[in-house]
């Protein structure tokens, strides 16, 4: 699928907002509503829109340490692990990357007993050789949308 300038104007609206409707986005664009509709369809039917969901503070909910875990992986165990990491609902995310670590993770947990515990696991994992964690003294940004528009 070919996007374009007003298929990045929709997509925009919707990170800003992803519960607008299409009149919401037609009003906020000047992109006619059944347009919208359309293009909104057509980009959901191509999996560039591969989902709706809400944005929660979570530490509102008692979550209130992030930990960022560097990984090394021994040998060729790096799919097993990637995979084991991915199914963690504590894990936010989860990277592949290069340099002097294979895997990158971002958790959050309610306190540091809890980040200990995660901690524990991953190094009981025969293809971890090692586990680097930085905790984020303080959230600068999170999660910002990409503006796609120009």
């Amino acid at each position: 699928m070919t996007i374009d300038e007003t298929d990045r104007q929709v997509l925009d609206a919707l990170l800003s907002d992803g519960r607008a409707t299409d009149r919401d986005i037609a009003e906020a664009t000047g992109i006619v509503a059944n347009r919208v509709a359309d293009r909104r369809t057509a980009l959901e039917d191509a999996g560039v829109i591969t989902g709706y969901t809400a944005r929660v503070d979570y530490e509102q909910l008692g979550y209130d340490v992030t930990a960022v875990f560097q990984l090394a992986i021994d040998g060729d165990g790096l799919r097993a692990v990637v995979d084991r990491l991915g199914d963690l609902t504590d894990l936010r995310s989860v990277y592949e990357v290069t340099g002097d670590h294979d895997v990158i993770a971002v958790g959050i947990f309610p306190d540091t007993d809890a980040m200990n515990s995660r901690i524990k696991d991953l190094l009981t994992d025969p293809a971890i050789r090692s586990v680097a964690t930085s905790v984020v003294l303080n959230t600068v940004k999170t999660d910002s949308p990409l503006q796609l528009a120009d």
